[in-house]
């Protein structure tokens, strides 16, 4: 119990600890927004082809603003496809107010406190979804008030990224659309192509794999993607016949919860298997690779939670040797990938490029870091149009 008395000693902890918030700088102004992004054309993969879904018309979008008393400025973006980007938002919205007045320089402490705030929603999907927007948005303001692209201050190993592009290859599309978009895509660059599979005749399969291999020729990175659309048996049998495509990988043959699956094909099959863009947490992530279930490990960023998750996650699977091939948001990933020690894959998706100014550009079969500060991402004017809720709040009015 406190006698009333202030210890020297004490009081001047006290003064140092004011005297160093007063000094350092603190989030005065934040904007979140929700975005929906039109698709130019209804995308159908194998889930809509087993009548699990139905075609994409649009991608749900959560952006994050921030302003700091200095006038530093970072952007950070999360998604969904389909449903849950409303709930995204007004999960935000909730906990943004516990943002203001914090010090952008301390991530993992404002992402603890993120969570808290929503704690009784879990630690995972949704919920922390909302967060990553807020988390990449920190990190891109650190690196642009460091005058560093974010791959930079991460500590990047190389300057540019295999890319492979996949907008292209989707089930909807005629067989010779699907040639003509791979033709497309390596004349702009691009280095690999991954089409999808997990149609409900497999036969079907096989001849659109054997099309594309023999027009894009042995020497390039061929992928497939059934979208979690096999049983155990028709995984291990397709996989089987594909060994003779030589492909980079099978992406998400089994459910994306089936470790023990996808550790049999993987110990079974020559091609490679992928998995990991449907997990949306770091503790899901480490039970495939304790259980050296995938060969590379496809990670989402916004999906499990941010970039201070990622690297987390990055840490323990260069530990036990492990490719990564982060999936979706280029504009992200791209510095996480040339972040990771060993060499990567980020995938091509031209989905998102209305939303910004700037454009990535590949080159040789790599997509380059640009130069450009922080993520080196600037919203266009579109965006602005199709922002359909937005909360702003501001220091001064708190």
């Amino acid at each position: 119990m406190s006698n009333g008395v202030q210890h020297p000693e004490t009081e001047s902890a006290r003064q140092s600890q004011a005297s160093a918030s007063q000094a350092g700088d603190a989030v005065s102004r934040i904007r979140v927004s929700s975005i929906t992004l039109p698709l130019a054309t209804p995308i159908s993969d194998a889930k809509v082809f087993t009548g699990r879904q139905r075609p994409m018309t649009e991608v749900a979008m959560l952006f994050v603003e921030l302003r700091t008393r200095d006038g530093a400025e970072g952007v950070g973006f999360s998604y969904s496809k389909r449903a849950g980007g409303p709930a995204q938002y007004a999960h935000l919205t909730e906990i943004a107010h516990e943002l203001l007045g914090e010090d952008p320089s301390d991530i993992g402490r404002i992402y603890d406190k993120l969570l808290w705030a929503g704690a009784s929603v879990g630690r995972s999907g949704v919920a922390t979804q909302a967060i990553a927007a807020v988390d990449i948005a920190l990190w891109d303001l650190k690196a642009k008030r460091a005058g560093l692209p974010l791959a930079k201050l991460l500590g990047s190993y190389r300057d540019s990224v295999r890319a492979y592009n996949t907008s292209g290859g989707f089930l909807h599309a005629s067989i010779d659309e699907v040639i003509d978009n791979a033709a497309a895509s390596l004349a702009a660059g691009i280095g690999g192509i991954k089409i999808k599979v997990g149609h409900p005749d497999q036969a079907v399969d096989l001849r659109r794999v054997e099309a594309v291999r023999r027009s894009i020729g042995d020497a390039v990175p061929l992928m497939v993607d059934a979208n979690q659309q096999w049983d155990r048996t028709t995984a291990m049998r397709m996989g089987r016949a594909l060994d003779e495509f030589d492909l980079t990988w099978i992406e998400e043959p089994l459910d994306a919860y089936d470790v023990a699956g996808h550790a049999r094909l993987t110990t079974s099959l020559a091609t490679p298997i992928a998995s990991g863009e449907m997990l949306t947490s770091v503790a899901e992530h480490e039970r495939f690779i304790e259980a050296d279930a995938v060969s590379i490990l496809q990670p989402d960023a916004p999906r499990i939670g941010g970039i201070t998750p990622f690297l987390r996650l990055a840490t323990f699977a260069h530990h036990r040797g492990l490719s990564i091939a982060p999936h979706f948001a280029m504009q992200i990933h791209l510095h996480l990938a040339a972040a990771y020690p060993t060499e990567t894959w980020v995938e091509h998706f031209d989905w998102l490029d209305p939303l910004f100014v700037e454009r990535l550009e590949t080159r040789d079969g790599r997509m380059l870091v640009p130069a450009r500060p922080g993520l080196g991402i600037t919203l266009s004017e579109q965006a602005r149009r199709w922002t359909t809720a937005s909360l702003e709040l501001d220091a001064s009015d708190a």
